[in-house]
């Protein structure tokens, strides 16, 4: 994790892409994604291939998909580790403004590819769990 003010960091975040979202209101992403717009204000953007809407959103395949007019305050990342390092890739291409990977997730290759390119980051940490400690 980089030395990041997430209260600030929360503050000032109007925008979350949601990498991994599921449409399966169990699933840990839905919910979380669920809170972040309904109890946090957020607009969130599913990215999910495998769906095309989810809690009245588009979906979109990829980071890249989605349209360049859409500012990324935070990519929250529900993927495994393996495939954090893609991920992260696109999030610097995308021109995401912070990269999140959820509890349990987290890669050496993809800290190496966010610390090339200064884009601030926090891995192996709960979106949900920091807002709650801050803000509840």
């Amino acid at each position: 994790m980089v030395d990041v003010d997430l209260r600030k960091l929360f503050s000032e975040t109007r925008t979350v892409a949601i990498v991994g979202l599921s449409d399966n209101p169990v699933r840990t992403s839905h919910r979380i994604a669920k809170y972040l717009k309904n109890e946090a204000g957020y607009r969130i953007i599913p990215v999910n291939p495998t769906i095309a809407e989810v809690l009245g959103e588009k979906s979109y395949p990829d980071l890249l998909s989605i349209p360049a007019d859409i500012v990324i305050d935070i990519v929250n990342v529900f993927r495994r580790s393996e495939h954090l390092e893609a991920v992260a890739r696109e999030a610097v291409q995308r021109g995401c403004r912070f990269f999140w990977s959820q509890l349990g997730v987290y890669s050496q290759k993809a800290e190496e590819v966010l610390r090339d390119a200064k884009l601030p980051f926090v891995m192996n940490r709960c979106i949900f769990v920091e807002h709650q400690n801050l803000f509840h």
